[in-house]
């Protein structure tokens, strides 16, 4: 299997999972509008590309990693996208969180000029990207996916493959559905707890062992006591997910309804000024809203 790995879109995710890459051995350029990360990669023994065109021609696996649909398309099949450069044969892997529309739309126009393409969204945020044990759930053939394992390994703990193109991305909204909506009804619980004048720290040590403990309560609530809203996840991208999740939805005749009203709640947060606060943030619409904050409590 090929040791040359191409990688667009060094931010919060990107850059960790390039570093895992160069330390499992693989050859890695990189390109991102953000020079200082990339220099960064170069140190850590990467390759700086100056264009999109560079990275294609010398990789035969391409991998993008960027914000939203818009993005992911003016890359790799805009006037100067990978679709121009990239060698029949090679592969790129989508690893971006977009629509499936536009995910199935740009698998066929590289199928039209021999390039594969895998959708492969991740979870697990940061931390899990910087550890190198991120969820990643996959859409595409079977031959091609087994064919690049090892680099999605390089990335992953748990690596599926969910169905045919499009599938990884479907995946993917169900699981923010699930993520998101599961911190709107902890951060519900919090501020319940918090208003009712009860150690919140405490609380969250009596429900953690039973059938309310998840990996999100785990995750989230010791930030919000500590006030850290520091992005792993930030809740103008979960804002954009959450949107692809209900205009998917509604274009296959599936009600959101909850959904929907988080959809309203991450945009009332970005309005606040909130954009890029983590998505455990989201306990922030809720305090707002009872006159509370959710704090550890101070011994007197």
């Amino acid at each position: 299997m090929t040791k040359r790995v191409g990688f667009i879109g060094l931010g919060i995710m990107g850059k960790p999972m390039t570093l895992n890459l160069l330390k499992a051995g693989f050859e890695v350029t990189v390109y991102d509008i953000n020079k200082a990360a990339v220099e960064e990669v170069k140190t850590a023994g990467g390759f700086g590309a100056e264009s999109l065109a560079e990275v294609a021609v010398n990789s035969d696996v391409m991998i993008t990693m960027l914000p939203a649909s818009h993005h992911v398309k003016s890359v790799v099949l805009g006037e100067e996208g990978l679709i121009h450069s990239a060698k029949e044969g090679s592969v790129i892997i989508d690893m971006s969180s977009i629509s499936p529309v536009a995910s199935k739309e740009i698998a066929a126009e590289l199928a039209q000029k021999g390039i594969h393409m895998l959708d492969a969204p991740v979870s697990g945020g940061e931390p899990k990207a910087i550890d190198g044990t991120l969820a990643i759930m996959v859409g595409g053939n079977e031959h091609i996916f087994e064919s690049v394992s090892p680099i999605l390994h390089a990335m992953g703990a748990e690596i599926t493959l969910v169905g045919e193109n499009g599938s990884g991305v479907t995946a993917k909204l169900a699981n923010q559905v699930i993520v998101n909506l599961n911190i709107a009804a902890m951060s519900e619980a919090l501020v319940l707890a918090a208003k009712a004048g009860i150690d919140v720290e405490k609380m969250y040590q009596a429900i953690r062992g039973g059938l309310a403990g998840s990996a999100v309560l785990d995750a989230k609530v010791p930030l919000i006591l500590d006030r850290n809203f520091v992005a792993g996840g930030r809740i103008d991208i979960n804002l954009k997910d959450m949107t692809n999740v209900m205009e998917t939805a509604h274009d296959i005749g599936v009600p959101l309804p909850l959904s929907s009203q988080l959809v309203e709640i991450f945009h009332a947060l970005k309005v606040d000024g909130k954009a890029s606060d983590d998505h455990g943030g989201i306990v922030q619409y809720y305090e707002k809203l009872a006159s509370v904050e959710v704090k550890k409590k101070v011994e007197a």
